[in-house]
């Protein structure tokens, strides 16, 4: 039962990687058959993260009332729903409607997801399952591709991964019942009793538990702290899979062909780190990996700052800072319950991920006013001041939660 249910819990992060690269992979088709101009795909992004920053901070009432798996299910029949609805969508403004759905059942179904696997699973698999959706995110520009040539069109693309959203719902559906019946682990990964202070009662009964109200969850001791920390994470995160290969190219000289494949090599850093910090999360423990994660990228960044001769230091330091940004996110995602306790868990995973979204899309356009100020040159900065402020919040947080 629990490997069966963990089995269909990774093909859903799979799922959820999916629709993330599909619109970015797209638009350039997409804008000339819908008639619109290129910065208009900020407004479809816009829209999707605002539902799914809205549907993040609701997760944890929701969530409380229907249970983890009902919410995926459902989330993810949204998703399904709307990337059909895009692949029929002619006009732009239809785009835009479907906008909705997509960003409200991506954001509840990832912070449903995340919490029952900080919950019930230990630190690796929240590090596979992570890099499972970076397999996802890679997959689905391939399929847009595979859509472009073969003649059907970017709407084809969308369809082919709403199907695939479709069977994942059929499958969670049926998977339902299971989701109730698999105990809360302990922090060290273990079943049983817990060291955290919180009781260990099972999935259900954590779910039916009082529901912790916005307010109520912000006041907790160190909840400020680990938003900061996880709002600088995502900034730099995407912040550098924007902008690095055009800092490559116009401050260091790079050619724009190596430029864009070491910019690809950051995301799959970010992919094979989570993977290779899954064998030996459970023994680092998550805040290990939480303060070498900071380190390493900011490492990284210095090394992209070094006014050198040779471009090497710099692309070698881009991707030593995708595969230190690797285990942060699961890390603090996976810290959550013994931080706070399970209890409060999922309300603050909710907040967590509004967080996470407000981040990353806020810091790529305020990267770009800073820089069209200052310059490109100030890029590496850029991240390392975000490094600090995650490492610093983090830390701050540690201060105050005694395990």
């Amino acid at each position: 039962m629990y490997s069966i249910l963990l089995a269909i819990i990774y093909v859903a992060f799979v799922s959820l990687g999916l629709p993330d690269s599909l619109v970015g992979a797209g638009w350039p088709v997409m804008h000339h058959d819908l008639g619109v101009p290129v910065a208009f795909a900020g407004i479809i992004t816009m829209i999707i993260a605002g539902g799914t920053i809205l549907s993040s901070l609701a997760s944890e009432r929701v969530t409380r009332r229907f249970g983890a798996g009902v919410v995926t299910a459902v989330s993810v029949g949204m998703t399904a729903a709307a990337l059909v609805g895009f692949s029929v969508s002619g006009e732009f403004w239809m785009l835009c409607l479907w906008a909705i759905p997509f960003g409200l059942g991506a954001g509840a179904v990832d912070a449903a997801l995340n919490n029952y696997v900080a919950l019930h699973y230990a630190a690796r698999h929240m590090n596979w399952l992570h890099s499972f959706w970076g397999v996802g995110a890679s997959i689905s520009p391939f399929i847009m591709s595979y859509a472009l040539t073969s003649g059907l069109e970017w709407s084809g693309a969308y369809r082919i991964v709403g199907l695939i959203q479709a069977v994942l719902t059929f499958l969670l559906l049926v998977s339902i019942p299971l989701w109730g019946k698999v105990n809360v682990v302990a922090p060290s990964g273990r079943s049983g009793a817990s060291d955290d202070g919180y009781d260990t009662a099972t999935a259900s009964s954590v779910e039916r538990s009082g529901h912790v109200p916005l307010v109520r969850a912000l006041r907790i001791p160190g909840v400020l702290s680990i938003l900061a920390a996880f709002f600088a994470y995502c900034a730099l995160e995407s912040t550098a899979i924007l902008w690095s290969s055009t800092y490559l190219v116009s401050v260091r000289g790079v050619a724009p062909a190596t430029a864009a494949a070491f910019a690809a090599l950051f995301l799959l850093g970010i992919t094979a780190g989570r993977f290779l910090a899954g064998f030996f999360a459970d023994r680092a423990g998550d805040r290990q990996l939480i303060r070498g994660g900071f380190v390493t990228v900011g490492i990284g960044g210095l090394m992209l700052a070094l006014p050198l001769e040779t471009h090497a230091l710099a692309l070698v330091g881009l991707v030593v800072a995708g595969l230190g940004s690797a285990p942060i996110y699961p890390a603090i995602i996976h810290s959550t319950p013994v931080n706070f306790g399970r209890r409060n868990s999922q309300a603050i995973i909710g907040i967590q991920m509004a967080s996470a979204y407000t981040g990353s899309t806020l810091a790529p356009p305020l990267f770009g006013a800073i820089s069209a100020w200052t310059g490109m040159w100030i890029f590496p900065f850029f991240i390392v001041v975000l490094v600090a402020l995650g490492m610093l919040m983090s830390e701050r947080l540690n201060r105050r939660v005694r395990i």
